[in-house]
């Protein structure tokens, strides 16, 4: 067919390329992002929580730095009744705990054998060499972002906090000092002190094994 009016034909309809999703997933199936940071996708997170109790006493001692180092046995226990026979069966897991800084120093003066308590920390794995055998323990370390809360009294301890108190590593400033008195209790106006800065907690060294024996209690 002739066009007599002078106008073209329309042509073939370009197609532009459909831009690139903003969210696509990775080889593993994992979601990613090309907003924000993203990285912790890729780090993963290692935060383990558990509630026992203690199977002996607390180990403590000190680093050279100065800072306190605290090493815990702690049992968690599940049930089950036997489909079988009936019975009631019990399972018990022995947890290697290790705390820093003040958690270790409140461990050493208010937790005993049999105190319950409530953990929050991440794995650490360890190597070290044994008579040419490569050996490895798996431990759960609370440092300055780990939380230590005790559930019950802990019977033999010289003082007992109250129950359920809670610590966390990171390192709390002294209260801001009041306004000054004068003689006979007037108060005298102006602002206290500047707060003290609190000091920094020991880390724990890398590669060491914290000076402790690995024997488990069973």
């Amino acid at each position: 067919m002739v066009n007599t009016g002078g106008n073209k034909e329309p042509g073939p309809r370009k197609t532009s390329k459909p831009a690139a999703p903003r969210n696509s997933t990775d080889d593993w199936g994992l979601k990613t992002s090309t907003e924000g940071d993203t990285s912790w996708q890729f780090r993963g997170i290692n935060k383990v929580i558990l509630v026992g109790r203690l199977g002996k006493d607390p180990e403590v001692r000190y680093i050279p730095n100065g800072g306190a180092v605290a090493n815990l046995q702690v049992a968690t226990s599940e049930s089950w009744r036997d489909k079988q026979t009936g019975e009631m069966r019990e399972q018990t897991e022995w947890h290697r705990v290790v705390l820093f800084g003040k958690l270790a120093e409140v461990a050493g003066e208010y937790l005993r054998k049999g105190a319950q308590v409530y953990i929050e920390g991440q794995l650490r794995t360890r190597s070290w060499e044994d008579n040419g055998i490569t050996r490895y323990v798996t431990e759960i370390l609370v440092k300055t972002t780990g939380t230590m809360q005790m559930l019950g009294r802990a019977a033999g301890a010289q003082t007992q906090p109250e129950e359920g108190q809670q610590f966390s590593g990171q390192p709390q400033p002294e209260p801001q000092a009041e306004a000054g008195t004068k003689k006979g209790g007037a108060k005298t106006k102006g602002r206290g002190r500047k707060a003290a800065q609190p000091e920094p907690q020991p880390q724990p060294p890398e590669g060491d094994d914290y000076g402790f024996s690995d024997d488990i209690p069973f």
